[in-house]
């Protein structure tokens, strides 16, 4: 997509600093809501998105949490894709399928199928096909599994899985341009307050543009963003590495999400099989660093698929990459919506790995916030920033 360098105005009722999924779904809820007449700004520091979290995203979404919270951000996901086609109002919008192969999660302690089982029912009381599993019943369906050292597995076959993150991401910033969201390829130096409002945000090259309200939604940069308002955000970027490899003994049927205990994760990618794990040491990194470790492979991922599913021994590995989380160390969950501190100013960050599949949710109640001042549909306000300032985690026990 063509875009510029420089805004077309000197001030905007809404400037959304990071044009990623987050920022171009509230730009593109926000511009289609007919109570909203004012100019949109997304500005980002590079708009081909290389390096952004969305474009290394595997593109899954999942019901299996451990909060109401995030169990009906993920509902509303799973609707948003279904109806895509219908709620972009374009003949070539195409539609987004869900591939269904649910994840699996597998417990080696009594203490974890614990776990798992107060999640499947209280995902279960809110409508989700959790099931929780003997091995037994796992190998039953699934027998490729070694499970000698698993008592049980938490498995929703209904309503998630994998979907074509990239193909959203391209339309909702299509159809935002359409409603007139003006995109821009920029660097934020600064954010100007007086008092408790940020008059202006200041670009690299010394342009300040005047904003009626702010938006932060940088990704792993969040951080930076608050700093230059004065305040701190727990969020810092953090390097995952993703796998696709080819196996020379193909499984008889899609492989589930599989978590596995070791901390890798495996999933059926197509024709070939996709898998992922963070780093030996899970540390903040620099927002450019995306060093590879090419040992992980050999030393961790390749020898835990391998031994939970041994038809995975003869494996040929075909790419590899290393992205980030915007990683919110108090509680790997989103922060959301205002800070008390500064009235114009919203927070859409710290996913945690979860940014893709909660961003039409988060994009409708930031939009809400924006417009009305108020959340209409789904109450996000869980996810707000009181629980950072108290340091009152939301605890998510199933994270990966």
């Amino acid at each position: 997509m063509a875009h510029s360098n420089r805004p077309t105005h000197t001030a905007y009722d809404l400037v959304i600093i990071g044009g990623a999924m987050i920022g171009s779904s509230i730009a593109w809820w926000t511009a289609r809501n007919p109570d909203f007449q004012g100019r949109i700004l997304v500005l980002d520091r590079d708009l081909s998105f290389e390096y952004a979290s969305t474009t290394h995203t595997n593109s899954c979404i999942r019901q299996q949490f451990g909060s109401e919270i995030n169990i009906r951000i993920s509902q509303f996901g799973v609707e948003f894709i279904r109806q895509f086609q219908d709620v972009m109002d374009d003949p070539e919008a195409p539609a987004i399928r869900l591939q269904n192969f649910g994840y699996l999660y597998l417990a080696d302690t009594p203490a974890f199928a614990q776990v798992l089982a107060a999640n499947q029912r209280l995902q279960s009381s809110l409508g989700a096909g959790t099931r929780m599993m003997t091995p037994g019943q796992i190998m039953q369906e699934y027998p490729f599994y070694a499970l000698e050292d698993i008592v049980a597995g938490s498995h929703n076959p209904i309503d998630e899985g994998y979907f074509d993150g990239g193909t959203m991401f391209d339309w909702l910033r299509r159809m935002s341009r359409k409603r007139g969201v003006e995109y821009v390829q920029a660097t934020v130096a600064g954010l100007r307050r007086n008092g408790t409002t940020v008059t202006h945000v200041v670009l690299g090259d010394g342009t300040e543009i005047a904003a009626g309200q702010v938006v932060n939604a940088a990704g792993p940069r969040a951080a930076q963003v608050a700093e230059m308002a004065g305040l701190s955000l727990p969020v810092e970027p953090r390097r995952r590495f993703t796998f696709v490899f080819e196996a020379e003994d193909r499984l008889p049927r899609d492989l589930p999400l599989t978590i596995d205990p070791s901390g890798v994760h495996v999933r059926s990618d197509g024709q070939w099989y996709m898998a992922g794990c963070p780093p030996h040491e899970d540390l903040a990194v620099d927002p450019t660093d995306f060093t590879m470790d090419h040992s992980l492979w050999e030393d961790k991922v390749w020898p835990a698929v391998a031994t939970r599913i041994p038809a995975f021994e003869r494996v040929r590995l075909r790419n590899s990459w290393v992205g980030h989380y915007a990683y919110n160390t108090l509680d790997q969950n989103a922060i959301l919506g205002t800070h008390p501190e500064i009235a114009n100013l919203l927070f859409a960050n710290g996913f945690s790995g979860h940014g893709l599949q909660q961003s039409p949710a988060v994009g409708r109640g930031l939009s809400e916030l924006i417009v009305y001042g108020a959340y209409r549909s789904l109450d996000l306000s869980p996810l707000g920033f009181a629980r950072i300032l108290d340091n009152r985690p939301l605890i998510e026990r199933a994270v990966i």
